[in-house]
């Protein structure tokens, strides 16, 4: 029997990357996933490959009526919520001199107002249950400052100090609120250097053990959080970055 045996778990920007990687497998761990994405085509090929228990649903995490139709999919389909992964983001690296208001309008928006809006509409649903879990994924852009991420980074910023108010907020209701915050994770359509070995040795050198990260690195602590095994465990940033936090 897997960590998640019979959780319903919701992942947002779900169709691809890190997000397709937690939808395998927490699946794999035995959780029933509805994941949104507005990758139509490559959400559908995923929820087919996975089968019964992974439901895919077209959603935009800046549209608050979408949030509440995925939330009902999941109530419908499976009869309620255990977990909300907020994994859906938009990246730019841009130095402050050419970013634009309105791109950090829109990671704000996408990065931060999506996360907000998914918290707010899974509560109704995670109450009944006797809490749940939410998994805010933020960045190792949310601790330390990063060059060329201004947009990027203020919006993980946000992302990290909304995790600790919820985690104060929501802990009556028995709903836990968490970080987690990624370094260079490899095979992801953030991180764009494994094409580039001038670059990729660059950061590899800075990084205490000497490689970049695996999705399986990130998704593995997505199934810790939303399992029983982190029951005691809300407000927490889980940094999986190899220790370039330290330097």
């Amino acid at each position: 029997m897997g960590l998640l045996q019979d959780k319903t778990i919701l992942i947002t920007g779900g169709a691809r990357s890190m997000g397709a990687n937690h939808v395998r497998r927490c699946a794999q761990e035995g959780a029933r996933v509805v994941f949104g994405d507005v990758l139509e085509e490559e959400g559908r090929a995923l929820a087919a490959e996975i089968g019964e228990t992974a439901v895919f649903v077209k959603h935009d995490v800046c549209d608050p009526d979408g949030w509440q139709e995925i939330v009902q999919v999941a109530e419908q389909q499976f009869g309620g919520l255990d977990v909300l992964v907020n994994n859906a983001a938009i990246h730019l690296n841009c130095p402050m001199e050419n970013e634009t208001a309105d791109s950090l309008r829109r990671h704000l928006e996408v990065n931060v107002v999506g996360s907000f809006q998914g918290a707010k509409a899974v509560l109704p649903a995670m109450r009944p249950r006797g809490g749940g879990s939410i998994i805010n994924i933020s960045s190792l852009a949310g601790i330390r400052g990063i060059w060329g991420y201004s947009a990027y980074g203020a919006s993980k910023w946000a992302v990290r100090g909304m995790t600790q108010v919820w985690a104060q907020e929501l802990g009556p209701d028995n709903i836990r609120v968490n970080a987690i915050m990624p370094g260079a994770i490899s095979e992801t359509s953030m991180f764009s250097l494994d094409e580039d070995p001038q670059g990729l040795e660059q950061i590899v050198s800075a990084i205490p053990l000497r490689r970049t990260g695996k999705p399986d690195d990130v998704s593995d602590v997505v199934i810790f959080l939303a399992s029983d095994k982190s029951s005691y465990m809300t407000g927490t940033e889980q940094v999986i970055d190899g220790g370039r936090a330290i330097w």
